[in-house]
């Protein structure tokens, strides 16, 4: 855990290094190309190499950085920021999805990220900006002088778009270049700095980012969204309230303009002439000369469209002076113009000759301010006003555009918040949580597995999550809670065997209270146990009564066989040792000791835990003696309404009385032995039963062999 650690801190500082270098090189480059003209080539070498090494942050950082500090030099390179940005993380998604081993993949990336760099720079340039900025593209277009206007950004847009091609060709060289002498292991510590875990590889990373997508709502996903709607909202709030802020400010100034300028013009005209001026025009002595000064007051009032003087009458408004308007009927001094919608509510006050406030209108002149001022003779009567308009289009023009501004210098700064917001929540949350579920899943499905649980525990431990919060204490407390239960689960599985070997040997010991009493079964109840495995094992093998041959039923048959005579316990000896033929009261006598089996294994069932453990060994005791056909007893079940346990041992028992001495008979041959139960097949026992008892004979010879020194000597 520690060497990681030492590792990372290592690996960190190799990572601010080249992000140190990354933003030196774009600097440079930048500066080397905005002074010989050629703005806009070799500005993201750094990003591409950072992006490339170090993955999407550091180059989004990289990116960020060189361009704010390039605005000390050229005030439109933050406008390009976001471009640079966007250049970052497809660089580091296509060295962590295709990488650039091979000569196509250079040559997609080059082209792709080309178009990329050059359509969205031309975006901004003649969205935003208005302009060309690309000084390379700005040469060539002087070759198309003669272009439209309208066709300019499109041509612009096609030899941006192939200047930047050949720029991130050479910036690609250049990356491959640099790549190649950076020592093979300073660029692992590098990419494998900033984990607060071991280090992940990108398909480990994919596997765990598919975990998240699993999620309904994942953590990345509420906070790409929470993050993407504060940082909008607030960019929106901040550009809406600076650019109503500015227009409140521009119209009180152009207001202010606008109102000295109609102020300076009714003293320049003379009040007594304004009849003569509407009825005659230019003849009228004085004319041209005030017209003259009205012209050079429009001309210093900054922001004044128009500026005129009229008199308003009943039927309209007459005007005397109405600059940058020709002679003609319709415009000469004079004319006369219809009441505007706006002006309707202060025709009043304007008949009255008093002064009004400004009023906004939007018609044939446009979106426009327009402030009156009254014209009064010596004696205070108002002979007529002068107006001025003042246009509001361009500041909305003008809104629209820095709006537009703010929202492309943001984005790169959205996009920097969101790659650290994600990149944090990854390595301090999603990834170590993604880990942890991934591991402990394991675990879990690991169950009584004792040699997984331990490999799993060992997995758990190392993941090393040191993220130095709850995180971490959260993955500490998993560790341990995995080692104990591994270790509490080692030691039931101990006390579970021993406890296994006690029941073994009470069935043993069981076992031989009723051997002992029988003069002639030498080492039955072993052989049988034995025979029972064989056949058992046999009809899993071949795929037999899949359902029932589980694991447990399997240990339970085997271990329960040693129990299938304990109903012998109730048999006399004079009956149980008899040497001759048995009456047919003694046979009966004999046969009850099937059903005094069930009474005693389920008693034992009732009284001791492991009821399951015992059911087979019930089973065994009762009806090892019924036969396929009906004919056996003590109920007379046939086929397979006898239990499975019971079948396997009707097989194994006869054979190990047919080839085994009795004081009522001599051992049958093995040939036999094997031909009677052969026979048996159909009637008397479970033919698939007998299929894999012959079908293991090597075994049974060998099990034969290994008790024939327990064979009692058989008395004629």
């Amino acid at each position: 855990m520690k060497r990681y650690r030492r590792r990372f801190d290592k690996g960190a500082k190799y990572r601010t290094i080249l992000a140190f270098a990354g933003i030196v090189i774009n600097v440079l480059l930048s500066y080397i190309s905005y002074h010989s003209g050629l703005t806009g080539i070799f500005d993201s070498v750094g990003t591409m190499l950072v992006a490339a090494v170090g993955g999407s942050f550091p180059g989004i950082v990289v990116a960020f950085v060189s361009n704010i500090l390039c605005l000390t030099f050229n005030s439109n390179a933050i406008y390009f920021g976001i471009v640079n940005v966007i250049i970052a993380i497809y660089t580091a998604w296509f060295v962590r999805e295709k990488s650039f081993r091979k000569i196509s993949s250079c040559a997609v990336f080059v082209v792709t990220a080309g178009l990329l760099n050059g359509g969205l720079c031309s975006l901004i340039q003649w969205g935003a900006l208005e302009k060309g900025q690309n000084g390379s593209a700005n040469v060539l277009m002087d070759i198309f002088g003669g272009l439209a206007d309208a066709s300019k950004p499109l041509i612009n847009t096609v030899i941006s778009i192939i200047i930047n091609i050949v720029d991130k060709i050479v910036s690609l060289a250049v990356v491959l270049i640099c790549i190649h002498f950076i020592p093979k292991n300073i660029q692992k510590k590098i990419r494998e700095s900033g984990w607060k875990q071991r280090p992940l590889s990108v398909e480990k990373m994919k596997k765990l980012d598919s975990i998240s997508g699993d999620s309904r709502f994942s953590l990345n996903r509420r906070m790409i969204f929470m993050l993407l709607t504060v940082t909008l909202t607030l960019t929106l709030l901040m550009g809406w309230t600076g650019v109503r802020l500015y227009f409140i400010n521009a119209k009180q100034e152009k207001t202010e303009i606008a109102t000295a300028a109609v102020e300076f013009a009714a003293d320049v005209v003379d009040p007594d002439k304004i009849d003569d001026y509407i009825r005659h025009g230019r003849s009228v002595e004085g004319y041209n000369e005030t017209e003259d000064m009205l012209y050079h007051i429009r001309e210093n009032a900054a922001g004044v469209k128009y500026l005129y003087i009229i008199q308003i009458r009943e039927d309209g408004c007459y005007y005397a002076f109405d600059l940058d308007t020709d002679d003609t009927p319709a415009n000469a001094p004079g004319y006369r113009s219809e009441f505007e919608e706006a002006f309707l509510s202060q025709l009043p006050k304007l008949m009255a000759g008093e002064k009004i406030k400004p009023v906004e209108s939007n018609s044939v002149s446009g979106w426009v301010l327009t402030v009156y001022n009254p014209i009064k003779d010596a004696e205070g009567n108002c002979k007529g006003y002068a107006c001025a308009d003042v246009s509001l289009e361009y500041m909305a023009d003008y809104m629209s555009t820095f709006l537009i501004r703010v929202f492309i210098i943001m984005a790169s700064l959205i996009i920097l918040v969101l790659a650290y917001a994600l990149w944090l929540t990854g390595v301090y949350i999603m990834y170590p949580i993604n880990d942890m579920v991934e591991t402990v899943e394991k675990f879990v499905s690991a169950g009584n597995d004792q040699e997984k649980l331990d490999d799993y525990v060992r997995e758990i431990r190392a993941v090393d999550i040191h993220t130095g919060d709850e995180v971490e204490k959260l993955y500490n407390a998993i560790c341990d809670m995995a080692l104990n239960q591994t270790e509490q689960l080692r030691s039931l599985r101990h006390f579970s065997e021993n406890t296994a070997k006690m029941q073994d040997g009470l069935i043993i010991t069981m076992a031989d209270l009723v051997e002992n009493r029988d003069s002639d079964t030498g080492a039955h109840v072993q052989k049988t146990s034995a025979y029972v495995r064989i056949i058992a094992e046999g009809l899993r093998r071949k795929g037999y009564y899949p359902e029932k041959l589980t694991d447990k039923f399997m240990s339970d048959v085997v271990r329960s066989a040693p129990l299938h005579d304990i109903g012998k316990i109730n048999i006399p000896d004079t009956v149980l040792n008899k040497p001759g033929k048995l009456t047919d009261e003694e046979y009966a006598v004999i046969k009850t000791h099937t059903t005094a089996g069930r009474k005693i294994m389920e008693k034992a069932i009732s009284t001791v835990e492991g009821e399951n453990y015992l059911k087979e060994a019930r089973n065994m005791a009762a009806y090892h003696h019924e036969r396929w056909d009906g004919k056996g007893y003590p109920e007379g079940l046939h086929g397979e309404v006898i239990p499975l346990a019971a079948r396997i041992m009707a097989v194994a028992d006869v054979f190990d009385a047919l080839v085994s001495p009795r004081v009522y008979k001599p051992a049958f041959p093995l040939d036999k032995a094997l031909e009677i139960i052969k026979e048996g097949a159909g009637t008397q026992f479970d033919p698939k039963c007998v299929e894999v008892f012959m079908d293991s004979l090597p075994a049974v010879k060998e099990v034969l062999k290994n008790y024939s020194q327990f064979e009692p000597e058989h008395r004629s």
